[in-house]
């Protein structure tokens, strides 16, 4: 970065200006710390960009993928993977008091920074008191790249374990579309008809997109 001025310098821009200040590339050049083989930090930068089709691509990302682009190598890949996972952390609500869900708004925005944009698919569990308080949440599988399979006993033990008096079901789909498929109606269905007999409500099934979320409960099946 030596060919740019002092002032358009990714490090000197954000001391003088805030983080706010920098693109996705300058920001990702202060990760990288640096270049190589005559290619600034910021050339870098802006080809991993490119190759991960822009910020959000990195998300799905893991090291191996990261380490296939020019000047990316494993410790360099670590790097930027730990810088996403902080700032992913940091948008994980832990309020001192309990989390009440109150809607399926409140449920995807508590749960879409965690478990949202993943490139595996993950479905788990929010479990949940009597005044629908979180007690814990649970990851209780992890899929293939398309899909997870899971039976209502599994779900339902990890909520009697966990003393609650209702849940909320989650899964994301890798594709980054929210929109339910056969089989997720079809669990959904078996979900509340076991509730029923357990006496543990199913307040609600949610799937996370990229950006979006369904729920069976505002599409009025549940």
């Amino acid at each position: 970065m030596k060919e740019l001025s002092p002032n358009d310098r990714p490090r000197e821009k954000l001391l003088v200006h805030g983080a706010r200040a920098l693109g996705d590339n300058e920001l990702l050049a202060l990760v990288l710390g640096s270049g190589c083989h005559q290619r600034g930090a910021l050339t870098v930068a802006n080809d991993l960009l490119a190759a991960r089709g822009g910020l959000h691509g990195l998300v799905q990302a893991g090291c191996e993928d990261l380490g296939r682009v020019a000047g990316i190598g494993r410790a360099r890949a670590a790097q930027i993977v730990a810088a996403l996972e902080l700032g992913r952390r940091t948008l994980v609500q832990r309020p001192r008091a309990r989390l009440q869900l109150q809607s399926p708004q409140q449920a995807a925005a508590f749960l879409m920074p965690a478990y949202g944009g993943r490139a595996v698919e993950q479905l788990g569990v929010v479990l949940l008191d009597t005044k629908h308080r979180v007690l814990r949440t649970a990851v209780l599988t992890v899929g293939t790249l398309n899909s997870t399979s899971i039976e209502p006993r599994d779900i339902f033990r990890e909520a009697a374990l966990g003393g609650a008096a209702a849940l909320v079901v989650f899964h994301n789909h890798p594709s980054g579309d929210p929109t339910p498929s056969p089989d997720d109606v079809e669990m959904t269905r078996r979900l509340v008809a076991a509730g029923v007999l357990m006496g543990i409500d199913v307040v609600d099934h949610i799937i996370l997109g990229d950006v979006r979320y369904c729920s069976f409960k505002e599409m009025g099946q549940i």
